[in-house]
């Protein structure tokens, strides 16, 4: 087993301006990893771009178990071609990737390690600004459990020192990584998103929030104000230390397969096994389709119901499920929600 090298009291440094960019392609995994990044560099120091850490860290973020080098190869694929917009005041946008490189190797002592390097044009929003960033500390991110928490946890986090901030739904969706067409009822959205944020955030980390109307554009509501409060009543029930502890038995498979024969079916999808951590990392994902409605085993059998035209893939279904749970929350079921969601995907055959 690597020691893990994260500490409790890591903190994020993150410009605000980075803070606005759109991540609707990055995956929770890759966000989380992306603070462990900027937990890792100094800001006032531009030779820290290059980060080194643990195989450990690496599969704690990931929630994975055994993990295999081409396994790595398909998350480098992925988080190097994960480009951000960032909006800019003339009305234009800058687009550009964050990182540059992606490696796994064994030191001296032959122990794993990632290393990751910053793209050259992401540096000036990464290192030696004067102003304007905020901070947390890293745990909050790793406690979170889906994409739209851990971003709104930072929309939020970037204006806690003022108590409050108003943003546009719009504005809100982009920085959320929702798409336009997605929730057009603000209902839907209170519901699926901000409901949801507003629990898991105050369970997990240091601030909680509430939220109201602030304008309307006709009868649609245009603006919402968040009001930011410390979390005075957060008691962090495990340690970071602990959490990595618990997820650190790592075990690198170099010459093999990505996914055992046993793993995949006779069209090469995924079997919903539990033995490999492309599954894991998939369950968790589906999981977030669903706003973290469902537990772990209710996704396992989401997933299992699947029609088998669905490809096995992150992207394909995680866009069917979420798809089939939007078509449920717009039927409103007034008996088990899970129950309707698993009748609608069977259906789909």
């Amino acid at each position: 087993m690597i020691k893990s090298m994260l500490k409790e009291k890591y903190l994020v440094t993150k410009r605000n301006a980075l803070n606005e960019m759109r991540s609707k392609e990055m995956t929770l995994q890759e966000l989380r990893l992306f603070s462990i990044y900027l937990s890792k560099i100094n800001p006032k120091d531009l030779t820290t771009r290059l980060v080194r850490f643990p195989v450990a860290d690496f599969q704690a973020i990931m929630g994975l178990g055994r993990v295999n080098v081409a396994y790595f190869k398909d998350v480098a694929k992925s988080l190097l071609n994960k480009p951000v917009d960032i909006s800019l005041d003339d009305g234009g946008f800058t687009m550009f990737n964050l990182f540059r490189a992606f490696k796994i190797a064994t030191d001296e002592d032959g122990k794993w390690y990632v290393e990751i390097n910053a793209d050259d044009e992401a540096l000036p929003l990464l290192f030696d600004y004067k102003g304007h960033y905020f901070k947390y500390e890293l745990w909050n991110a790793l406690r979170l459990k889906g994409k739209n928490q851990l971003r709104m946890y930072e929309v939020l986090k970037q204006c806690e020192r003022i108590g409050f901030r108003v943003i546009s739904v719009e504005d809100l969706k982009g920085m959320l990584g929702i798409s336009e067409n997605e929730y057009p009822q603000f209902k839907h959205f209170k519901q699926a998103v901000l409901e949801v944020c507003k629990k898991t955030i105050a369970k997990n980390t240091d601030i909680s929030f509430t939220y109201a109307p602030h304008s309307k554009k006709g009868r649609k509501i245009h603006e919402l104000k968040f009001f930011i409060v410390k979390n005075e009543d957060y008691v962090d029930p495990l340690s970071l230390s602990k959490f990595i502890d618990i997820n650190s038995e790592v075990v690198i498979e170099g010459d093999c397969e990505e996914v055992s024969l046993n793993d995949t079916d006779k069209n090469g999808n995924l079997r919903s096994t539990g033995t490999s951590p492309m599954y894991e990392e998939r369950i968790v994902f589906l999981m977030d389709a669903c706003n973290n409605e469902f537990s772990r085993e209710e996704i396992i059998v989401l997933f299992d119901t699947m029609p088998g035209w669905v490809k096995h893939d992150e992207n394909d279904s995680h866009d069917f499920l979420q798809s089939k749970y939007r078509e449920m929350d717009m039927r409103k079921p007034s008996k088990s929600r899970f129950g309707y969601l698993k009748k609608i995907i069977s259906e789909e055959e």
